[in-house]
């Protein structure tokens, strides 16, 4: 198990302190939300279930890649693989153990925070290069690939400071409502898993 979360207040609290500014509540439901949906994404995957699941690269050691999510305010959805008769478990599971400590569950490689890390660092450091280095092409395209390399060296683990800290919150005020099979505009089937805030 993990302490990554122990310095974190719990929502409640900072709802208390700041939920008179607009949309606060909402950001910190989406956080939850978020967490959840991993643990989720995690807990229809044997590897988690498993003996052998360890941590690596700050990550568990394996995951159901047929699987893909999107939290939304109200709830998330889930499309690929997924068996709906181990769904509701696994989304009970995964709640039961998020509070209970197993806070790994909420962090997970192929989340878009990862991508967008990457990117704006990425990014920023080609910028960076470019206006620091010599102009001519020679020294401009040796800053790229490094400016480049740099980024992809950085973004795994900034990416998980950025889940842990920013974009996910243990899931203390959730309560499941209920699960529905949806169609997407593209005719992908998947679900919805929509929950209540309490507390």
């Amino acid at each position: 198990r993990s302490n990554s979360y122990d310095h974190h207040f719990r929502d409640t609290e900072l709802l208390e302190q700041f939920g008179f500014i607009p949309g606060f509540k909402e950001f910190l439901l989406v956080r939850q939300i978020h967490a959840l949906e991993h643990a989720t994404v995690w807990m229809l995957s044997d590897a988690v279930n498993s003996k052998r699941s360890k941590l690596v690269s700050g990550y568990l050691s394996a995951d159901n890649e047929t699987i893909g999510g999107l939290s939304t305010e109200k709830g998330f959805y889930l499309y690929g693989d997924i068996n709906p008769l181990k769904l509701r478990k696994a989304v009970t599971s995964a709640l039961a153990r998020l509070q209970q400590g197993d806070w790994d569950l909420a962090l997970h490689p192929r989340c878009g925070t990862n991508s967008s890390v990457a990117a704006i660092l990425t990014a920023g450091m080609a910028i960076t290069a470019h206006f620091a280095l010599p102009r001519s092409p020679f020294h401009q395209i040796v800053g790229m690939g490094l400016a480049t390399l740099t980024a992809n060296y950085l973004a795994p683990d900034l990416g998980i400071y950025v889940q842990k800290y920013v974009t996910t919150a243990i899931p203390f005020n959730l309560k499941l409502q209920k699960i529905t099979k949806i169609t997407d505009k593209s005719g992908n089937s998947g679900y919805f898993v929509r929950l209540n805030w309490v507390g």
